[in-house]
């Protein structure tokens, strides 16, 4: 019975699912994809860095960053000059960690 009221309080709440959707669609771009599966696997990153790997100019990495933090993926901390940016430490993005972790597995 208890498993049937896990169940049933999902299927009652659509807001979980319409954020969940948004995390995906977030990393559902390549380039995105990339600075997260990036970010995964160091501390922080500069937009200079992403910009290298990527192949992309600093505007358009610009807002694929404006992009993933406003999905609450990442954030970003001020040193000097550069913002360097990390994952953020929530249940949501550990979860796409090892998503991501899964996805690149069979590579």
């Amino acid at each position: 019975m208890k498993d049937v009221i896990a169940i049933n309080s999902y299927l009652t709440e659509p807001k979980l699912f319409a954020n969940k959707a948004d995390l995906l669609k977030a990393i559902s771009n390549p380039q995105r994809l990339c600075i997260v599966r990036n970010l995964s696997k160091t501390e922080k990153l500069c937009v200079n860095d992403m910009k290298a790997c990527l192949d992309e100019s600093q505007p358009n990495v610009s807002q694929h960053i404006a992009k993933l933090k406003a999905a609450g993926i990442i954030y970003g901390v001020r040193e000097g000059k550069n913002i360097y940016y990390s994952l953020c430490k929530n249940d949501s993005v550990k979860t796409l960690k090892d998503l991501i972790e899964v996805l690149f597995s069979e590579d």
